[in-house]
Order: C-alpha cells, then structure tokens, then sequence
C-alpha cells in the first residue's frame, strides 16, 4: 500500500507541475491569439490576463494580408524552406551513410566534423566568405548553401543508420546492389522516423531563420516572411498598414494590433504542419540517439 500510495502521490505532483508548464506555454499563444481578433481601441485599454477577445474584429488580419510584403515574404520563405531542406536531407543523408560505413580515418574525419560545432571562423570571415568569395550576397542561396549540413542532424542520422543491421546490408551487396542503390532503396526506406525527424528540424529553422536574410540580403523582395516579421515586432515598421486609420491613437492601437495579427499569420503554418510530422518525432529521435 505504501508503494502505490507513492506512486499515485508522484503521478499527482507530476501531472500537477506539467499542466503547470503546459499552460505557461500555451498561454503566451493563446494570448496573440485573443489579440489579433480583439479590437485594437478596447484592446490598448486591456489590464491583465485575456481569456477572451476584447471586442471581435479582424481588422488587422485585413491589413496584414493587404501588406505586399507579406506575401514576397511567404513566397521566399517557401522557396527557402522547400529548396532547402531538400538540400539539407540529401547531404545529410549522403554524408551520415558514409560515416556509418567502416573504412580508414573514419574516427578522424568525424572529430574534424564534431569540431565545426564547437568552433567556427567567426562572423566576419564567414560574411567575407559568402558575399565575397563565393559571390552569394543579395541571393537565395546565401540562405541555403552554407548551411546545407547541420552537424548535430548529421550525428543523429549517421547512428540512426549504424543501427541497421549490418548482415541486411552486406546482403544487398551480395545481391549486386552498389551502394547508391542500398542508401536510397534500403538504407533510407528503413529510416522514415529518422528523415521525418530532419524534415522536422530543418524546416523549422528555415522557417525561423532571418539573421543570415538581414547579413546578406539587401533587395527587399528577397525578404524571408521573418524578417519582415522583425521589421514590423522590433522596429515598430506598422505604418505602411495604419495609413488612413484615423487619429494617432487609432493608429498607435491598431498598430499593436498589426503586431499580434503578424505573429499568427507566421506562425500558423509551421504548426498546422507539425502534428503529421509528431508521430515520427519521438520515435525518430530515439533511433537516431541509441545505437544498437
């Protein structure tokens, strides 16, 4: 009785502190999301917590969409996002099926590539390295080509395929299969959760990323959809959208407003995405952590 009374007493506490953290992750969310559809006027006059709109309107999602730039913003998010992790999946895996071979100097070709994740040549050399040498600022491809190869993905799939038996694949080649065709017919069929995971991590920081976009971008039309997120949230950049509002206090609500809408209309995307990828996630994530 002891043990099961402590066992109930550890499920409580333990489904007590996750709803806990649940509801501090969720709520920020939920927040923006009570926000963008609140009117902004009622709004800016809100203390507290928002467990409902304030007023319904979808003022500011009209706006956001009305926003060009949104939408060059979308375009180049999705070209970056599908270009590159089709490139970030092919070179990860082309590369970890190669380290998970046995052959000479293997060891030591894979402390050279765990030693890239802990040193670098710093930001200057890689911005003269990009925009100069290799003649990719102002250009999709600064935002895809150097980082075609996470080392830490790169780690995860290569012990993903050492624990593919090695008799099935010595089989293969028994068979006549080269290597191409055990990689790409057996090696990566087998490995599904693993590449769902890449797909996964890849895409998201595609998604999210826009430092490199503000290093080597300078065409506004090239703009990914999070860096005009960071021109409209941190440089207040609202009033190509509130022209025409009224006086400046219906400009400096709906401006807040603006703000709020934005964070949804980026963020919904990778979220409505997420739940196909989640029941490959943990499992993914696992094969590629345990060996054997």
């Amino acid at each position: 009785m002891k043990t099961r009374a402590s066992e109930r007493t550890f499920d409580v506490i333990n489904i007590l502190i996750m709803t806990i953290i649940m509801v501090c992750t969720l709520y920020p969310f939920y927040y923006v999301l009570m926000a963008s559809i609140s009117d902004s006027n009622l709004l800016i006059r809100h203390t507290g917590l928002l467990l409902k709109p304030v007023g319904f309107n979808l003022e500011a999602f009209q706006m956001v969409l009305k926003n060009p730039n949104i939408f060059s913003g979308y375009r180049n998010t999705l070209i970056v996002l599908v270009a590159g992790t089709a490139i970030n999946l092919l070179f990860t895996t082309l590369g970890a099926y190669a380290l998970s071979r046995k052959f000479m100097l293997r060891k030591y070709i894979m402390m050279a590539i765990v030693f890239t994740m802990y040193f670098s040549g710093g930001l200057i050399p890689t911005y003269l390295l990009i925009n100069n040498t290799l003649d990719m600022g102002n250009s999709l491809l600064a935002l895809i080509v150097p980082v075609a190869i996470s080392t830490w993905n790169l780690i995860i799939m290569r012990t993903s395929f050492e624990a593919i038996p090695e008799g099935l694949l010595e089989s293969a080649k028994m068979d006549g299969a080269g290597e191409y065709r055990i990689l790409f017919q057996i090696v990566v069929p087998l490995s599904m959760p693993v590449m769902a995971v890449m797909v996964l991590y890849y895409g998201v920081s595609h998604w999210n990323s826009w430092f490199q976009a503000m290093l080597f971008l300078q065409n506004r039309e090239l703009f990914p959809l999070q860096l005009i997120l960071r021109e409209i949230l941190v440089q207040n950049s609202t009033d190509s959208m509130t022209t025409g509002t009224g006086n400046a206090n219906d400009t400096m609500a709906i401006g807040e407003s603006i703000k709020y809408a934005t964070i949804m209309v980026a963020t919904l995307p990778i979220l409505i995405v997420y739940p196909f990828l989640q029941k490959y996630f943990v499992k993914g994530v696992m094969v590629g952590a345990i060996k054997g």
